[in-house]
């Protein structure tokens, strides 16, 4: 097989690796600074397709112009979540909290089958069937322009925790909740604020996605079956982490899909995940425990 296709599908697998990334980025900020699972990870991000199709149909917004829209509406629900219902629940053992975010997942399932019934749906833009060709690599436009907004998206976050004052003080939480409370911090609100930018995260994800594959209510347990593999390989918590896990999941799945079977695509990612758990248990750029 000639070398020329190995480059391209390990490029396409490194695009949509990108969009992986930024919807971890999610989870992993979450994890970060609150300490909770988000288990309703994949449904959050249903619902941002959902929305983002809901727009492109009635609207005309070009899913990729209905980022900022998305993003805006899931830091909404992630901040009134937090503040009214996760917050009563943080204090409880670890399987309470699994057990109100697993209602949650449940709950918004429901709600999707309700409003947009069982079956798969897409946005077909115009662009979907271009592509640009870069000396012997042809990349399908759609695939390229929604691995750059991903990575837009998630170099604006990582500008926001480093630069930004209020970025600066939602890390400090993270290292110190007790710190933070006695320099007079508003750990409630930065809480709050924390989980509605993990829930943006989720949404501009889910917007980008929506490019590449169809939506349905039941694509949100595979979602976030797939976050915690990327997550647990990059690293619990680390925001660097979570894009390299993105893109190397990304890059091995399309490669063993050109090599094996598309259907042993999984396969590869567990084995991935076990390798990295037996060599590097806390992940390739995640701290190690004392």
């Amino acid at each position: 097989m000639p070398a020329d296709i190995y480059l391209n599908v390990a490029v396409s697998g490194i695009l949509t690796g990108l969009i992986y990334g930024l919807s971890t980025l999610g989870l992993s900020v979450i994890f970060g600074v609150i300490r909770i699972v988000n288990f309703a990870h994949g449904e959050i991000m249903v619902v941002g397709m959902f929305v983002t199709l809901v727009l492109f149909r009635h609207l005309g917004i070009d899913p990729l112009l209905s980022i900022p829209i998305v993003a805006a509406a899931l830091f909404g629900f992630g901040f009134v979540l937090q503040d009214w219902v996760v917050r009563r629940v943080a204090h409880l053992a670890d399987h309470m909290q699994f057990l109100l975010m697993a209602a949650v997942a449940v709950i918004l399932i429901s709600v999707c089958l309700m409003l947009f019934g069982p079956d798969a749906q897409g946005a077909q833009v115009g662009y979907a069937y271009d592509s640009l060709s870069i000396g012997p690599l042809i990349v399908d436009k759609v695939r390229l322009y929604a691995g750059l907004a991903a990575l837009v998206v998630a170099a604006a976050l990582f500008a926001f925790f480093r630069y930004a004052a209020t970025g600066k003080a939602i890390r400090a939480c993270g290292d110190n909740y007790l710190g933070a409370q006695v320099v007079g911090l508003n750990v409630r609100r930065l809480f709050a604020l924390t989980f509605g930018i993990g829930t943006a995260c989720l949404g501009a994800a889910g917007a980008i996605l929506l490019l590449l594959i169809d939506v349905h209510p039941y694509l949100g347990p595979p979602l976030t079956l797939l976050a915690f593999i990327i997550v647990i390989v990059g690293g619990m918590g680390s925001l660097p982490g979570a894009m390299l896990g993105g893109v190397l999941i990304g890059a091995s799945e399309a490669i063993a899909g050109l090599l094996l079977q598309p259907s042993l695509k999984s396969a590869f990612s567990f084995g991935l995940l076990i390798l990295v758990l037996l060599v590097r248990p806390q992940g390739l750029l995640g701290k190690a425990t004392q």
